[in-house]
């Protein structure tokens, strides 16, 4: 549901979800006996909530992706691995572990561009607050280059969003390319 459903939508519903007066996370929380919380008004909750909203809609890509990349393991391998007395955790250690591994770092590598992106959730829900705790990299420069009409600085800070992003999608490769193999 959340790989197919507005981003928009999403941060609409998970706003009522996190509401202080009628949110049924607090309605939750009443019914275990504890106390309202101000969700979207708590600098690290407000980031809290943000982030599981942010998650919650990554997930359901991640986890199709996920599906594919095990499907695509051939079943002979397990069969063999049964032939040869593989416990379940031998067999994912040595067979379905590396061979999703290109799957765990394409994803890896998508995450974290996608979270350095999110721009929607946080200007629907907390528009950068409280007291600028949520305020994102993207949130700023839309703020400088649009709102505040400042295209230079603004393009500096997409310049600078760039090369973060190049530089953490290379560490990954070299922390992680020795472990991902392609192919046979």
């Amino acid at each position: 549901m959340p790989a197919v459903t507005s981003t928009v939508s999403i941060a609409v519903v998970f706003s009522w979800v996190f509401s202080t007066d009628y949110g049924m996370a607090n309605d939750i929380l009443q019914a275990l006996g504890l106390a309202k919380v101000q969700w979207l008004q708590t600098p690290w909750l407000a980031l809290a909530a943000l982030i599981v909203v942010n998650t919650w809609k990554q997930l359901g890509y991640d986890i199709i992706i996920y599906i594919a990349a095990l499907q695509a393991v051939p079943n002979e391998l397990y069969d063999a691995a049964a032939v040869d007395g593989g416990r379940k955790l031998h067999v994912f250690g040595r067979i379905t572990f590396p061979l999703v591994m290109p799957t765990t770092y394409f994803l890896l590598v998508v995450s974290v561009i996608e979270a350095f992106q999110i721009f929607t959730i946080v200007d629907v829900m907390t528009n950068g607050g409280p007291a600028g705790a949520t305020t994102m990299l993207v949130t700023l420069l839309y703020r400088i280059g649009f709102n505040l009409f400042d295209i230079g600085q603004g393009s500096a800070l997409a310049v600078m969003l760039f090369v973060i992003l190049v530089i953490l999608a290379f560490a990954k490769s070299k922390i992680l390319g020795r472990k991902v193999h392609y192919g046979s």
